[in-house]
């Protein structure tokens, strides 16, 4: 029993660690996203002040910044939403993760050249960087531009289909069928046609009186006016005794 007890008292604490770690894990995790989502918020206004306070390259280079995280954050949460419902999306997340590895080095590039003190070469390598950008978030809104046509392809078709089932519903909703005339305002059946066997006549005749043969003519014929045939024997007198 002690060893039970031993046993099931370890396996509590086993599992009342793991779930504390678990909780703790997912609120760091919580924590970390919220901070890196402030820090992110923080820079955004900070470039885009810049980018309206500082003229020249260094305002250029922190509008270049802006537009980099804007457009590569935005076809992010674009395939990150899409592939959840449509898993064909797998090699696009594929193709913007490498993509990714370029817009991150071109930021870190575009970071490092905020604070260059020589402005001749930042107004010399100015180029580079707009053009690098340039295709880095033309790419990124190209295939974020795909991704929100292809769903909204999807919901037209799915929609076309919706509206011609309801289409084919209301039809049959609005479907009816006119009722038969019924017998009390059916035409009279036409008579059938006498059979040649029979009689035109369907009632009984009327009838007529007998005649004075008829009425002297007794209903049974005695046997003595009965026709004798010869095969029939003679009758035999009755007995007086």
């Amino acid at each position: 029993m002690i060893t039970i007890f031993a046993v099931l008292f370890l396996l509590f604490v086993v599992l009342g660690a793991y779930a504390t770690v678990k909780v703790v894990g997912a609120a760091k995790r919580g924590v970390d996203r919220t901070l890196t989502q402030a820090r992110r918020t923080v820079e955004d206004h900070t470039l885009r002040a810049k980018s309206f306070a500082q003229p020249g390259p260094a305002g250029e280079i922190a509008q270049l910044r802006l537009q980099l995280r804007t457009s590569m954050r935005a076809t992010q949460e674009a395939l990150h939403a899409g592939v959840a419902e449509d898993e064909s999306l797998k090699e696009s997340l594929g193709l913007f993760e490498r993509l990714s590895s370029h817009g991150r080095e071109l930021d870190h590039d575009l970071k490092r050249m905020e604070s260059e003190p020589d402005r001749a070469t930042l107004a010399e390598r100015l180029p580079g960087l707009r053009e690098r950008t340039e295709r880095v978030t033309g790419s990124a809104d190209s295939l974020r531009w795909a991704v929100r046509d292809r769903a909204r392809q999807f919901a037209d078709d799915d929609l076309d289909s919706l509206s011609a089932q309801i289409d084919v519903e209301t039809g049959a909703l609005r479907h009816w069928t006119t009722t038969e005339p019924t017998s009390a305002s059916a035409p009279w059946p036409a008579a059938p046609e006498a059979d040649a066997t029979t009689s035109s006549q369907t009632w009984p005749e009327t009838p007529r009186p007998a005649t004075a043969d008829e009425q002297a003519r007794p209903a049974i014929t005695p046997p003595g006016r009965r026709p004798a045939y010869p095969w029939q024997k003679k009758p035999r007198p009755e007995s007086t005794t």
